[in-house]
């Protein structure tokens, strides 16, 4: 990524993180003064959500440094780690969402009488899930035009958001609405919402975990690799590929067989020809590795 994708990258998280800490003190206080278990284990929700966006924007700015001494492919590693945090921040928040609104539902199965909640609470639901989609798709679509999958993690936190007031909204709606009977429904939505919330926060756990330990690339893409190599003049045979994600960018290593009867010079040729068309399809920060053999007769 380079420097101004990555200044608009962080300038979007900046934005996440105002209207996040924002968010927090309006569901939380409406939460508490309209006795809404829901409102405040959405609040709560939001409270993990300026947290990552800081984890974001930090790794954001380690990512972008060049390759060092100890560091040959970069810094993009980084980047994969936050955003795997930004899931297992989803995953907790998702279990606490379920154990809050699971222990409500329980009393009042016990026969405990739990508040009605307030009209604060349905506004304040209501206000995030209008905030919340504006900053979703505000973010994924800077996160698809910078190429940064941090970004696009934070986005689908944003979304997940929206799930859990929309969630929140219907919960305390037919609490206030369908009369004293239904104010289950208000721990009731936080339990629904905890399963959309996990749902996202599983998908994107996994593909950065699958990224960080190395799993290679999806067969259809290594095929379309080796596609391009074989269109290469001069290129035979490609074959024994490698590739793996570091960051937002992806590695190659492949081998390839070359006219025996070529000198050194023509032989290098040909491999600068060939990693000068991945860089063209896959972007100049592409790792690339050829090793070359000779073509038997």
């Amino acid at each position: 990524m380079n420097k101004d994708l990555n200044a608009r990258a962080r300038k979007v998280i900046w934005l996440g993180f105002f209207a996040n800490i924002f968010l927090t003190v309006i569901k939380i206080t409406a939460g508490i003064l309209a006795r809404s278990a829901a409102m405040v284990a959405d609040g709560v929700h939001s409270v993990s959500d300026f947290a990552t966006d800081l984890v974001v924007v930090t790794s954001l700015s380690v990512a972008h440094r060049p390759k060092d001494h100890n560091h040959k492919y970069g810094h993009g590693k980084v980047e994969t780690l936050a955003t795997a945090f930004v899931g297992g921040v989803l995953i907790l928040v998702a279990i606490g969402l379920l154990y809050s609104g699971g222990a409500k539902i329980f009393l009042v199965w016990q026969g405990e009488v739990i508040s009605r909640p307030g009209y604060g609470a349905l506004y304040a639901a209501l206000g995030s899930i209008i905030v919340k989609e504006i900053l979703f798709r505000y973010t994924i679509r800077v996160g698809k035009e910078v190429g940064s999958q941090a970004v696009l993690a934070n986005a689908w936190h944003h979304r997940s958001d929206v799930y859990s007031s929309f969630g929140t909204l219907l919960g305390i709606g037919g609490a206030i609405f369908l009369g004293s009977k239904w104010v289950i429904l208000d721990p009731l939505a936080a339990v629904i919402v905890s399963f959309f919330i996990f749902k996202i926060a599983f998908k994107i756990t996994r593909d950065t975990l699958l990224e960080l330990i190395e799993t290679s690339l999806p067969k259809e893409h290594e095929d379309e690799i080796l596609q391009i190599a074989a269109g290469v003049k001069g290129v035979h045979d490609p074959h024994d590929l490698k590739t793996r994600k570091i960051g937002n960018q992806i590695a190659i290593d492949i081998h390839i067989k070359v006219n025996r009867e070529l000198n050194i010079e023509q032989a290098h040729e040909i491999t600068v020809d060939l990693e000068k068309t991945f860089k063209k399809t896959y972007g100049d920060q592409t790792f690339i590795s050829i090793h070359t053999e000779p073509l038997k007769k």
